[in-house]
């Protein structure tokens, strides 16, 4: 089963869990001077906690408690240090790994049942035969409809030990009764590259939506795929990637670099420096590279376009990003919850940080792209700010600045057309993917002789379906909408969706560039003479 999810580091939070094991051996009949004369300010929170644990009034989940000090404690660091409850530890390290066992559907849970949107390509639920459309009713005998199960209870259904067997109960419109399918649970991989394919006939394109442990296999497969086709040039997409693994960045940047280019260095609070350098591997050091970032491009997204950048590498693409320059290490708290702690600052190769400053407290942090709006910063890179002491030079003089995210080299403004407020909010709350659905629930037959290419070159969205789709939304929504501001968007994002639903890995992306500025503006430029 594959589904959508997109995520996050403790000295005192150990004690605090410690706290309340070793409760029942503390002496509560000890004076206060006693008990905070003697013991430190770990022992302080530990006794707090088991007085409240044992004295206080009313009952208390002392472990809500326990959660709500830690990450009272982690907001009083940065940012980016943050606590992962026990019950969010197995979707935060799926995420991270790359797989999980499933039975490889991605599904909506539509009209209080499961609905297979697409069983992806080469797992288990394909290989038994199950399709998109398909509604799975029972797994082992346990119902799976009704508006009582949340999809967290669905997920868990159809989750299982690897290789286990579920026995499936499913309706397929035009079938007279129901199908029975035994599916075998597999590890189900959940994707970072969305999409690998050519742009032009020399220019190959990947984009890379995390940095999990999975993604330089995926990245470089797909590097592997674009040289097999010709590839002369890379557009690396890494717009909206919010980092993820140091060492997985470092080595999708060692495809790029020389041997012993230095690639970032990392210092701690006692200021141990280590260096990382690429090795000798690279199967990309010559040809042209291209990175688009933009303001959702953050931590090992920014090492990536950094170490290219400070080592003339390349050309940066796009808006200024995020600007997250630390380091975390995940540290287990001992009952199954865990903090993600930053324990060092990166540097890129001309020695700036990155990291934005964050003394005004996480809502000023979090809410400077409100800033950067208001500023007119992603309309216009003159409006960008940048501090002459955060003035470094790259070996070829080029002239960067730290302080505050990667500085692209070609500045790319927002579109503010596919970008408005309205289609991202349809687009996020899943309106455009429901009423797709339901529009390929009419009849998928239409589609079925349509070849994946000839989709993504000749379809066209009808007028009729942009009226329905306003339509569903005037009856699901308080506001009455109308598309005529940007209607051409409106029949991209539908069109995105269907290739999405109909064809998988890649189509979206494979759609929706096709009137994208900033893929336009690198096509330009590979196409400039020299």
């Amino acid at each position: 089963m594959a589904y959508k999810k997109k995520y996050l580091p403790l000295f005192l939070g150990v004690a605090i869990a410690a706290g309340i094991f070793i409760g029942g051996k503390l002496n509560f009949s000890d004076s206060s001077d006693k008990l905070f004369s003697k013991n430190s300010k770990k022992d302080k929170l530990n006794r707090l906690i088991d007085y409240i644990d044992y004295d206080y009034v009313d009952n208390v989940n002392t472990d809500s408690i326990v959660d709500v000090t830690v990450n009272g404690i982690l907001e009083n660091l940065d940012p980016h240090s943050v606590y992962i409850p026990k019950s969010e530890m197995q979707s935060v390290n799926e995420n991270m790994k790359g797989d999980f066992v499933g039975i490889g559907v991605s599904f909506y849970t539509y009209r209080d049942s499961i609905t297979v949107i697409r069983a992806i390509e080469g797992g288990p639920s394909a290989k038994a035969g199950i399709k998109g459309g398909d509604r799975i009713i029972m797994a082992n005998g346990d119902t799976l409809f009704g508006s009582r199960l949340n999809d967290g209870e669905l997920i868990k259904k159809l989750k299982g030990p690897l290789n286990s067997k579920v026995n499936l109960k499913v309706f397929r419109k035009g079938e007279p009764k129901l199908l029975d399918f035994t599916v075998k649970r597999s590890n189900i991989p959940i994707r970072s590259v969305d999409a690998v394919y050519m742009l032009t006939d020399k220019l190959g394109y990947i984009k890379v939506n995390r940095f999990a442990e999975s993604t330089y296999k995926e990245f470089k497969t797909g590097l592997d795929k674009l040289l097999a086709l010709g590839a002369k040039e890379i557009a690396l997409d890494l717009r909206d990637n919010p980092g993820g693994f140091l060492g997985i960045a470092e080595q999708i940047v060692d495809e790029f670099l020389e041997d012993n280019k230095l690639i970032l260095f990392t210092k701690n609070r006692r200021g141990n420096i280590e260096k990382n350098y690429a090795t000798s591997k690279g199967d990309f050091e010559k040809g042209k590279i291209y990175v688009l970032i933009n303001e959702n491009s953050a931590s090992a997204s920014e090492i990536v376009a950094g170490a290219l950048q400070d080592n003339d590498r390349g050309t940066i693409v796009g808006r200024r990003s995020y600007g997250k320059g630390l380091v975390q290490r995940e540290m287990d708290l001992g009952d199954g919850s865990a903090v993600r702690l930053t324990v060092s600052r990166y540097y890129t190769p001309t020695g700036r940080s990155i990291q934005r400053p964050y003394t005004n407290g996480n809502k000023d942090y979090y809410d400077e792209y409100f800033e950067r709006l208001d500023s007119g910063e992603l309309l216009d890179p003159d409006k960008i700010k940048v501090a002459d002491s955060l003035k470094y030079k790259t070996p070829k003089g080029k002239i960067v600045y730290g302080g505050g995210g990667i500085i692209p080299d070609v500045f790319v403004p927002i579109d503010s057309g596919m970008q408005n407020e309205t289609l991202t909010y349809l687009q996020r709350r899943g309106f455009i993917g429901y009423f797709v659905f339901e529009e390929l629930e009419k009849d998928r037959k239409k589609y079925k002789g349509i070849s994946r290419q000839d989709f993504i070159d000749n379809f066209e969205v009808s007028e009729a379906m942009i009226y329905d789709f306003q339509e569903y939304l005037n009856l699901r929504t308080e506001s009455k909408l109308t598309f005529v501001a940007y209607h051409d968007q409106v029949k991209q994002y539908l069109k995105a969706t269907l290739a999405d639903q109909l064809y998988g890995t890649g189509a979206f992306e494979e759609v929706f560039n096709k009137h994208d500025i900033m893929i336009e503006e690198v096509i330009e430029l590979s196409n400039k003479k020299k």
